[in-house]
């Protein structure tokens, strides 16, 4: 996951855009093993018109955009039931910035869905080898669940044994370690996202765009998902990718370590929180100003309390707004867009090192 709060001496997190898909497969559960494109799925459980899917955090902390991109994308699709799942009660953090309440916890899930869900999304998360999200993967498994990493949310999978004798692909700063830490599988480099059976993983945090796009697509056809990619502002979300084009200078470390040193030069950075805000635009703003490693973001409401996003997440206040403060407006509108002014500002703020540092950390790639 990468991310200022979780890493201070690491200089990256996530970011991408991925590819097409093929439409939900309608002939049961087999599907290719490995495909070059799009993704395939098998058809939803018996008794269900559109797939589960579960998007999945550990309360000890999950990242932000790897979770409620997916979220929100599928949502916006309208082309699969989405619940917001975490392994206990209470607040879920998203790091580095906000908190959550999810719809059910996994139990409650077990409880209401006996036969599993369809798709599991998995974020990185703080604790990747939290023995209760082994043993719920596990399960979900074993009843058919086809299991989505976003960015490091492949150590959750890979210590749950789900990526032994497959193919996969991670944050790009975390491939070597991957690699040695669990040989038994090929890692993949050069893609944004990577499918082996009912396995599917993605690169660095921005990736959770074009795989959530890729996930519409296989489920309801071309038409659909381009329709959502257009109400979002995404170009397109094709697999290619340049894995080298991503990695840390010594002059990136230089200004990271030089930039958490300097703490008196730290800023608070405020997004408002409203009802019906547009989860997507505050999950990406929130977390792209974050890896500055000159920022904290304060999601604020007069009050605190909590909100309903646009697509149904209650999202909750971390802290009240205070007057002369650097405020960052959100509206709905082109994802790439928002990104690419998000840098820009950061860089005219900052430096064009603190903009670089972010954009290596989502491991973003400027759209083609």
């Amino acid at each position: 996951m990468r991310t200022p709060v979780l890493a201070a001496a690491a200089t990256a997190a996530t970011l991408a855009f991925l590819q097409p898909v093929a439409p939900w497969a309608a002939t049961g559960p087999s599907v290719a093993l490995v495909r070059a494109d799009g993704l395939t799925l098998p058809a939803p459980k018996a008794g269900r018109a559109r797939p589960l899917v579960a998007v999945l955090a550990d309360n000890a902390g999950a990242e932000t955009t790897d979770f409620i991109i997916p979220y929100g994308v599928l949502k916006e699709s309208g082309v699969a039931e989405v619940r917001s799942v975490s392994t206990g009660p209470g607040a879920v953090r998203l790091r580095p910035a906000l908190r959550v309440l999810v719809d059910q916890t996994t139990a409650q899930f077990d409880a209401a869905e006996p036969a599993g869900a369809d798709i599991i999304i998995v974020p990185a998360q703080v604790k990747p080898k939290s023995p209760e999200l082994a043993a719920w993967l596990q399960a979900q498994a074993a009843k058919g669940a086809t299991v989505v990493s976003i960015c490091e949310g492949a150590r959750v999978l890979a210590n749950a044994g789900l990526l032994k004798d497959r193919r996969a692909t991670t944050h790009w700063s975390a491939l070597k370690g991957l690699t040695k830490a669990y040989p038994d599988t090929t890692w993949v480099r050069d893609r944004r996202y990577v499918q082996d059976g009912r396995v599917i993983s993605t690169t660095g945090v921005s990736a959770s765009i074009p795989a959530s796009l890729a996930l519409v697509e296989a489920i309801g056809g071309r038409p659909v998902a381009q329709a959502t990619a257009t109400r979002i502002g995404v170009r397109e979300w094709g697999p290619a990718h340049r894995t080298a084009d991503f990695q840390v200078t010594g002059a990136d470390y230089g200004h990271g370590i030089a930039a958490l040193a300097a703490f008196w030069r730290h800023e608070t950075v405020e997004v408002p929180l409203a009802d019906g805000v547009d989860e997507v635009a505050l999950a990406l703003r929130a977390d792209t100003w974050s890896r500055s490693y000159r920022t904290h973001v304060a999601i604020t409401r007069p009050g605190l309390g909590s909100v309903r996003s646009r697509h149904g997440l209650t999202i909750l206040a971390t802290g009240e707004p205070h007057e002369g403060a650097y405020r960052l407006p959100l509206q709905s509108g082109p994802v790439a867009a928002q990104i690419e002014d998000d840098l820009t500002s950061m860089g005219r703020r900052y430096g064009p090192e603190a903009a670089r540092l972010a954009k290596l950390g989502l491991e973003y790639d400027p759209p083609r």
